[in-house]
């Protein structure tokens, strides 16, 4: 159990490092290939347009084909993005190679944190699922960390590898080049290892295959409750449909609303804005670009921090009470940042210590419980497609916020930017506090049960 979460995680750090790698490239991409505002965007966006198509086709290949082989391909796509977007010729492959990683980032996002809520115990669900955001955060700080070192390397190193043509032109010259291709060693690492651990058992059930999903579940709970546990996960799945339309329906329509709305705000939170806009955020704050991406490493390791924190007490204290008051946190945060930034023009530190608060909050709420819980609130028979849906919605509004962003803010300013995304996060505490239910230690065959005929959300012991 603990190798087969550990290697799902991986597609965690390669959702995390293909996120914020592109932070410390910006500047150097649009001065290359002189670039406008929306073309900036376009830039930023071209990888969550990938992120999209994998998001739609991740629940049929993972019904289809079961949960491992589709994150094998994600993890082929990494390694072609990393290299594709090392070496593109111009603009418009250089996008290419980004949608091509986008797609396998939307694959992951989907099956890697459904492999994990599938293989785990119900006492230790949330910890587990938990630890795919924790490899996120740990790809985000990678990311900042090596953009920040190659990015400082190429300053003060500016005859370095200058009889390597080719090292020199990706870590020196055109540093950006080489910042993507950091990206492959991960990439290959995901690949090998996903060959040595097993499917999921519920899959396995679903698909037919149940001695092969006896012996899995026998080596995940020990002999004297296979038979319980199989017969659990069988008895969701008997005599009932499986057709997209059954998350339509009263029973399950306000469970797909919830993992859509949990994803919707989870991106308009402007926590992905930080990530791929940090460094830039920083430059209107006052700052140079070298300490920017210093700062930008800073707010990895506050991420981290309280991500690690949240895995700890996920289970302790449940997926609401996280949810809810660090999302009151975070929506403080934004407003006094657009206070701030509205009142000064260089608000330097300032804005570092509200933006560390802001970070920290969002990684305690919002970015450690949505992968935990959206695999949680569905049935085993509709899960893959509904996370599908709900993932999807994810990408959506990231690919749409992360457009518009640089276009948003130089029409109306920073300090609206902050301001909108404040007024947002206020309206998503009380969505939160109306819809979402507590999930905390139950199991997932009777989590389905916190739906009634009625679509509303009760209580059950």
């Amino acid at each position: 159990m603990t190798l087969a979460c550990f290697v799902a995680s991986l597609g965690g750090f390669l959702f995390g490092f293909d996120t914020a790698v592109i932070s410390g490239t910006i500047t150097q991409v649009q001065q290359q290939f002189n670039l406008t505002n929306l073309q900036v965007g376009d830039f930023t966006s071209s990888a969550l347009v990938g992120c999209i198509v994998g998001a739609i086709i991740a629940g049929w290949l993972g019904d289809k084909f079961g949960r491992r082989p589709p994150l094998i391909c994600a993890a082929v796509l990494f390694f072609v993005s990393a290299l594709g977007c090392t070496i593109p010729p111009n603009y418009r492959v250089l996008l290419l190679a980004r949608f091509v990683g986008g797609v396998g980032v939307g694959l992951a996002s989907v099956l890697s944190p459904m492999y994990i809520s599938e293989f785990s115990p119900p006492r230790l669900r949330g910890r587990l699922v938990a630890l795919y955001q924790l490899s996120i955060v740990v790809g985000i700080l990678v990311a900042y960390f090596s953009n920040w070192q190659i990015q400082n390397f190429a300053e003060h190193n500016s005859q370095a590898f200058s009889g390597v043509g080719i090292w020199h032109y990706i870590l020196v010259e055109q540093g950006w080049r080489g910042m993507f291709g950091a990206g492959m060693i991960p990439a290959g690492l995901f690949f090998l290892l996903l060959f040595v651990v097993p499917e999921s058992p519920r899959w396995l059930v679903k698909a037919g295959y149940e001695n092969r999903a006896k012996v899995i579940i026998h080596k995940l709970v020990g002999s004297s409750e296979v038979v319980a546990e199989f017969n659990d996960i069988k008895a969701s799945l008997v005599h009932k449909p499986t057709a997209l339309t059954e998350l339509f329906k009263p029973g399950l329509r306000i469970a797909l609303m919830v993992g859509v709305m949990l994803s919707v705000f989870g991106q308009m939170s402007g926590v992905n804005i930080v990530v791929y806009y940090g460094p830039e955020i920083l430059k209107q704050a006052g700052f140079a670009i070298g300490s920017a991406l210093q700062f930008q490493v800073l707010f990895g390791v506050v991420n981290l921090i309280f991500t690690i924190l949240a895995l700890f007490i996920i289970d302790r204290f449940g997926r609401r009470p996280l949810l809810i008051g660090g999302m009151a946190m975070v929506a403080a945060a934004m407003l006094a940042a657009s206070v701030i930034q509205a009142s000064m023009e260089k608000p330097g530190i300032i804005m570092v210590i509200v933006l560390g608060i802001y970070i920290a909050s969002v990684a305690l709420s919002i970015c450690a419980v949505i992968w935990v819980i959206i695999p949680e609130i569905y049935p085993t028979r509709v899960r893959a497609r509904a996370c599908s849906i709900a993932t999807f919605a994810n990408w959506g509004v990231n690919a749409f916020s992360a457009k518009l962003f640089p276009w948003y803010v130089a029409k109306m300013g920073m300090a609206a930017g902050y301001l909108t995304f404040g007024i947002i996060c206020v309206i998503a505490v009380l969505f939160f506090y109306k819809f979402v239910p507590e999930t905390k230690c139950k199991k997932l065959e009777d989590i389905e049960m916190l739906w009634d005929n009625e679509g509303n959300r009760r209580r059950v012991s």
